[in-house]
């Protein structure tokens, strides 16, 4: 999940509420919305916009809660010995995605709008045998680091700081890629108190705001 560095790391910063501390473990959505709906207790639950708004609707949220976090554009990247391809307009990128022989994408919500802009592009079948999907959990940018992927797509905070690669920046105007990740109380929430608070300070605290930059966020 995008979100997990810049969580683990908030999870250190936020006040203790009530003696409460905040925890977070990182699942995926799948998992995520499996759990909450055999009605396992979660406090505060964390993804991306589209999802927890359907977790709202089905009430395994709180939809007063419902509250943006963050913003995460999707980035390009190459290997690090790799020649760099020009990226810097959408025709470009084009260009380099049809001359890459393999090209990594993420399971989660910026792969799915990846392939949506292949559609749109016109070359999904033509590109349907060089792509690959990381496994769950899996950064694209270990792919491109190991060989396995000549040119790779995931959110930059799950790229930031991974060795072996180039991070060759955000997807240029016209095609970019940007997921906002939202939180909300789970409708079985137990400190509903000391979540609230979280979220506020989540959401809109300078110090948290200061995390979500240094992870590639806004």
């Amino acid at each position: 999940m995008a979100t997990r560095h810049v969580l683990a790391e908030l999870s250190r910063t936020c006040p203790v509420v009530a003696g409460i501390s905040l925890q977070f473990e990182s699942v995926g959505g799948v998992d995520a919305t499996r759990r909450l709906a055999a009605g396992e207790p979660f406090d505060l639950v964390v993804l991306d916009a589209t999802a927890l708004a359907a977790l709202a609707q089905s009430g395994h949220v709180l939809p007063d809660s419902l509250i943006d976090l963050a913003v995460s554009a999707t980035a390009v990247a190459v290997h690090r010995d790799a020649m760099v391809p020009d990226v810097s307009t959408e025709s470009a990128l084009r260009a380099a995605v049809l001359a890459a022989k393999r090209i990594g994408y993420s399971s989660g919500p910026s792969g799915t709008a990846l392939l949506a802009l292949f559609e749109r592009w016109g070359v999904a079948q033509q590109l349907a045998d060089r792509l690959v999907k990381a496994p769950a959990g899996t950064p694209v940018g270990q792919l491109i680091a190991e060989g396995a992927v000549e040119l790779g797509f995931q959110q930059l905070s799950e790229m930031l700081g991974l060795d072996g690669i180039q991070i060759l920046g955000p997807m240029p105007a016209g095609c970019e890629i940007v997921t906002t990740f939202s939180a909300a109380m789970g409708s079985l929430c137990q400190h509903p108190e000391a979540a609230r608070k979280a979220l506020a300070y989540l959401a809109s605290s300078q110090e948290a705001q200061a995390v979500k930059q240094r992870h590639g966020m806004s």
